[in-house]
């Protein structure tokens, strides 16, 4: 049976270079500095790793970097979505010749209104790329962002088509009832809703865990939260993420990794992305301060 990851996963940065080329030694150190602080596991190259901004060879690099600096490739789900089906072809097998624990997929994002055949017959061609391996696949489903779906219709008629391969779901249409409604296709459908205030609900058994941009800096707490039930912990976590309502999610959580480490580095994005506001980062790190202030049992 194929093992699925779970608990508090951070949706972890990549670094970027002055020339904007992914900065591979700060992106396993934070990996690391995860994994060590907290994290069951990392989605590497999702949304908040800003995959789609950089190149196949160049998300290669990143999981080459990963699989040199010897991380637990296991613990860890990486994007492989991408417009081209070749592209998508080649990153999914790159991940499973590599080692990682899963390929995270968004459906092919630039024609909308797409019949669910379309994106049946996309994941089909990614199963079959990598047969070999039996990689595990979780799908991403980020309507905002893609304007598609991985409706319940269609992931109850992708796991009879392929079982055992098609094990979870991220959510990040922050749609709670969508989530419990993937969650109750099958009781071995890990289901990740991309906020940490779902862990004690998570818990309980709900769902599998929660894959965060912002456990990139709350990660300890959410673990307190996962492992511990502890709602003071939760709370705190929470407390942390809500600073970036109304607020650029990426750009500002680079900018708060740049003031967590001391590292002005960190805080790079890569266009279409900016520099999060001055303004912003005054209010997100004096908030961060406070929250760190307080002692959490």
């Amino acid at each position: 049976m194929t093992k699925t990851l779970s608990g508090v996963i951070a949706a972890v940065a990549t670094p970027v270079n002055e020339d904007l080329s992914p900065d591979l030694k700060r992106a396993t150190k934070l990996a690391k500095y995860l994994l060590d602080n907290g994290c069951d596991g990392l989605n590497v190259l999702g949304s908040t790793g800003e995959a789609t901004s950089f190149s196949v060879a160049e998300r290669k690099s990143v999981m080459d970097a990963y699989k040199s600096d010897g991380l637990p490739l296991g613990r860890l789900m990486v994007g492989t979505g991408a417009a081209s089906v070749s592209d998508a072809i080649a990153l999914t097998k790159h991940a499973a010749d590599l080692g990682f624990g899963g390929a995270l997929v968004l459906p092919p994002f630039y024609y909308k209104g797409v019949p669910d055949d379309g994106l049946f017959d996309y994941v089909g061609i990614l199963v079959k790329a990598t047969e070999a391996s039996k990689l595990p696949i979780y799908l991403y489903h980020y309507p905002q962002l893609t304007g598609l779906q991985w409706n319940v219709a269609l992931i109850k008629r992708l796991r009879e088509a392929h079982p055992g391969r098609i094990v979870g779901l991220k959510d990040s249409s922050g749609d709670m009832a969508f989530a419990r409604s993937a969650a109750a296709v099958a009781k071995d459908f890990a289901v990740f809703p991309s906020t940490e205030a779902c862990l004690l609900d998570a818990r309980k058994g709900e769902f599998a865990g929660c894959i965060s941009a912002t456990a990139n800096c709350n990660s300890d707490l959410c673990q307190l939260a996962w492992s511990k039930g502890d709602q003071a912990a939760l709370d705190a976590a929470v407390t942390i993420r809500k600073l970036f309502d109304g607020r650029q999610l990426v750009p500002g959580v680079k900018a708060l990794l740049s003031h967590i480490h001391g590292d002005p580095a960190l805080a790079r994005v890569r266009p279409s992305l900016s520099a999060f506001p001055a303004a912003d980062k005054t209010a997100v790190f004096g908030g961060y301060d406070a929250v760190r202030a307080k002692k959490v049992a």
